[in-house]
């Protein structure tokens, strides 16, 4: 080949994509623990998977392992799906027994022990007066007077409970699937977040009784099983991972989000729900 006819083909070929200064790298991606991921499996051949936030709820979390691996949840149900609310799942009719050893009341872990976002958002919003992104992913908020806790985003998953603060075991639980939940938050303990399937839970048929508790039992949404992913044989179980914030490429992201480039019209500002936390599922 000529050097000419060289020079032509290196002309014609693609240049290599250059990342932007917003997008992950191969190192800002940290692996998910297998028993930090509850794997809930529902009729019809549907998963959902969730993130359990053990470094910030380690009581509930406990007691949500302890109840995995019991099998406690097996042929229960999600039994209530309100509009523009939460659904909600576990026992219909909190008569079940808890697995030994698992507490029917627990301290409330409302709150977080310290706030330590690797990043933090530029303004304030009605729920908090600063908050952020830890570098492990999580969205967190604080009052900048010695109080910080987890937030009720979408896909967020808390504990349910009666009037009694200290009266959520974990073997109830629901997510956020309509509008800002950030009411809830230092109200209820959440214990992690959708990062798989969310959408096999904010489609799932409303109810028009009460709180969107099912009347009708038929129409409950049995759950097969849920197990953690460390109980599941290795060449079964899922893996995940999340991207991590306490990078420059992660600030960037966030900043791309308050001030977006033209024709997107920004306010130089977002709510702490709004930043996208991102996972991917790996082999």
């Amino acid at each position: 080949m000529s050097t000419l006819a060289a020079l032509l083909l290196l002309a014609q070929a693609p240049a290599a994509a250059v990342p932007a200064p917003h997008d992950p790298v191969e190192s800002d991606w940290r692996t998910i623990p297998d028993d930090e991921l509850l794997v809930m499996r529902l009729a019809g051949d549907r998963t959902v998977v969730i993130r359990l936030a053990a470094t910030y709820a380690p009581l509930h979390v406990a007691s949500i392992r302890a109840l995995a691996h019991a099998h406690w949840w097996d042929r229960l149900s999600v039994y209530r799906v309100q509009e523009n609310w939460v659904a909600q799942w576990g026992d219909a009719s909190e008569k079940k027994p808890l697995a030994p050893g698992v507490p029917t009341h627990l301290p409330p872990e409302f709150e977080i022990a310290r706030f330590a976002p690797a990043q933090t958002l530029t303004r304030a919003d009605p729920h908090s007066v600063v908050s952020g992104i830890t570098a492990d992913g999580w969205p967190v908020a604080s009052d900048r007077r010695g109080h910080a806790w987890l937030t009720h985003c979408y896909g967020m998953v808390n504990v349910a409970r009666d009037a009694d603060p200290t009266s959520g075991s974990g073997a109830e639980m629901s997510t956020p699937i309509g509008q800002s939940a950030r009411r809830l938050d230092r109200n209820y303990a959440l214990v992690g977040r959708i990062i798989a399937g969310m959408h096999y839970l904010s489609s799932l048929p409303r109810s028009d009784a009460p709180m969107g508790f099912y009347a009708n039992p038929a129409e409950r949404t049995p759950i097969v099983e849920i197990r953690l992913a460390s109980d599941i044989p290795a060449a079964e179980r899922p893996r995940y991972q999340y991207r991590s914030a306490d990078n420059p490429r992660f600030a960037a992201m966030i900043r791309r989000r308050e001030n977006p480039p033209a024709p997107t019209v920004g306010g130089g500002g977002i709510e702490v729900c709004e930043v996208p936390l991102e996972v991917r599922r790996v082999p």
